[in-house]
């Protein structure tokens, strides 16, 4: 669609601008997102083809980046990266597939097949694989929370927590970080919440803890540390087993990658784990490829989880096609096994009644769905589930960080003066165009990502929270901002490189090896 008037427009996206103004290429933007709300709208032979959206989203993407190469104003910025988000949403929604770069849609969906309904809330995509969403604030939680059917962690519930462990609860506890839990209703004793782990603790009963990582890359970011720094707490305070699976199989489905490039990754991603200060006595990592084979009780587990569950299930929950691997319909069961303690004989001795909690992301919530859905038919408990909300992006809260996107996150393995460059180039602002601005109106903490990154990882509540009102007075600049959180950042990677540097590959076969734990069941 174009303007009439070179001079001028006046349209049914109400804006009103001149050549010469920024807001010219804002106009353009508007006119291509009415338009493409219109035919996302339509239905038959009017509607547009995956390839079509595919090439609307490559030609916007481009678009995006000469923007930001141009250092264009940041609304121009922030519509054209709506627009791209939303023709990502409607490319997922025609195709059935996440929208990747250079790999033109397969196959598209049948005529009546299931796109993952659960995947879409307003502006919000929410999978296990993607995570996008329009909003510069980030995902609406409360909305997730009730699509998702879990409860909110309430401040009681926190207290409780203090109280049965005596220890102050932790900063993803006490800032919302870890937000959500799966509730379910009384009376029902083989299913959990954390207020029945907290029941079992305090009869003397034991539980375990069960985490993950997907390994698809070398290097770790920050994002990928939030649920081990907070696994690690629970395990201190609760002095109790913990598994951790690396599901280097999925990888291999689902990316481009080599078996064995998916595997290194694995043992690479491992010392990282371990470097955040896992106890060896206590904890068991293993690798889908590796345990897979070693263990009947973890395989018979997988059959078990199976068998119980269909073909249009897994379409259901998962948004599976007709055109994905067989491997990629099964692999759910292999995520869930972990759940079920008999899948570690030598950890439990055995026994199928030892309770688990699992600390995860809420995007993998799908599969802790199915897997409590499954758990009482082959006579398991029911695990629960701590849910975390994302860490963004360094370029805003509409998506997590990627590990294929070297500017997007502050990786592991940066060095100071990196992550100084990446925070101050890349870090997405809410403070104003100038300086004159933000002094008298100040800025807006609940967009800036350098305050987001503040709230995961400056320990001090007080400080935080000084620092928030500063800002958003005007008092503090976002240069300042910056400031805080490269001298927050630089010590504690600069630490963990420390701490990786001393796991040996004789630690990660300690760590990997099948074994009885210090604990007695």
């Amino acid at each position: 669609m174009q303007c009439a008037d070179e001079w001028s427009c006046i349209s049914e996206t109400g804006c009103d601008c001149t050549p010469f103004s920024s807001w010219a290429a804002v106009c353009t933007l508007a006119h291509i997102l009415a338009d493409t709300m219109t035919d996302s709208q339509t239905d038959g032979a009017a509607a547009e083809s995956p390839m079509e959206f595919y090439e609307k989203v490559t030609a916007q993407g481009e678009a995006v980046r000469e923007l930001k190469t141009g250092k264009a104003p940041k609304e121009e910025i922030d519509v054209a990266v709506k627009l791209l988000l939303q023709l990502k949403l409607d490319y997922k929604r025609v195709s059935g597939q996440d929208y990747k770069a250079g790999c033109p849609p397969t196959d598209s969906p049948a005529s009546g097949e299931s796109v993952p309904a659960a995947a879409e809330d307003g502006d919000d995509l929410v999978d296990p694989w993607t995570v996008a969403t329009s909003n510069a604030k980030g995902v609406d939680y409360e909305k997730l929370i009730v699509r998702f059917g879990s409860s909110k962690i309430e401040a009681e519930l926190i207290e409780r927590m203090e109280r049965v462990t005596g220890q102050k609860a932790h900063r993803f506890l006490r800032r919302g970080i870890f937000f959500s839990h799966r509730r379910v209703q009384q009376p029902c004793p083989s299913a959990l919440d954390m207020h029945q782990i907290l029941d079992a603790y305090e009869n003397k009963k034991s539980f375990y803890l069960y985490t993950g990582r997907g390994p698809s890359s070398e290097a770790m970011h920050m994002g990928h540390l939030i649920p081990f720094i907070f696994t690690k707490w629970l395990q201190d305070v609760f002095d109790i087993p913990l598994v951790i699976q690396l599901t280097d199989d999925e990888k291999y489905l689902w990316k481009d990658l080599t078996l064995e490039d998916c595997h290194r990754y694995a043992v690479e991603n491992a010392k990282d784990i371990i470097a955040c200060g896992f106890d060896v006595n206590k904890t068991f990592i293993f690798s889908d490829l590796d345990y897979m084979g070693m263990s009947s009780g973890f395989y018979r587990n997988v059959v078990k989880i199976q068998k119980h569950v269909t073909f249009n299930q897994v379409k259901g929950i998962f948004g599976f096609t007709d055109s994905d691997c067989i491997g990629k319909i099964s692999f759910p069961a292999i995520q869930a096994a972990p759940s079920f303690s008999t899948s570690f004989p030598q950890i439990f001795n055995g026994r199928k009644d030892i309770q688990c909690l699992i600390p995860c992301a809420i995007d993998q919530d799908p599969y802790f769905r199915m897997t409590r859905d499954v758990a009482p038919r082959i006579g398991y408990p029911k695990p629960a589930l701590l849910h975390s909300t994302f860490f963004p992006a360094l370029q805003g809260a509409q998506t997590k960080m990627s590990a294929s996107d070297p500017n997007s996150s502050i990786f592991l393995t940066d060095t100071a003066k990196q992550i100084k460059n990446k925070i101050n180039k890349h870090a997405f602002s809410g403070g104003r165009d100038t300086v004159e601005e933000h002094r008298k109106h100040g800025g807006d903490a609940d967009v800036d990502v350098s305050f987001m990154y503040l709230t995961f990882f400056l320990e001090d509540d007080e400080k935080l929270e000084q620092i928030r009102q500063d800002y958003t007075s005007g008092a503090l600049l976002t240069g300042e901002l910056k400031k805080c959180l490269i001298e927050t950042l630089q010590p504690m990677i600069t630490q963990h490189q420390e701490r990786r540097k001393q796991v040996t590959d004789e630690t990660v076969k300690q760590f990997m090896t099948p074994r009885k734990l210090d604990f007695h069941f």
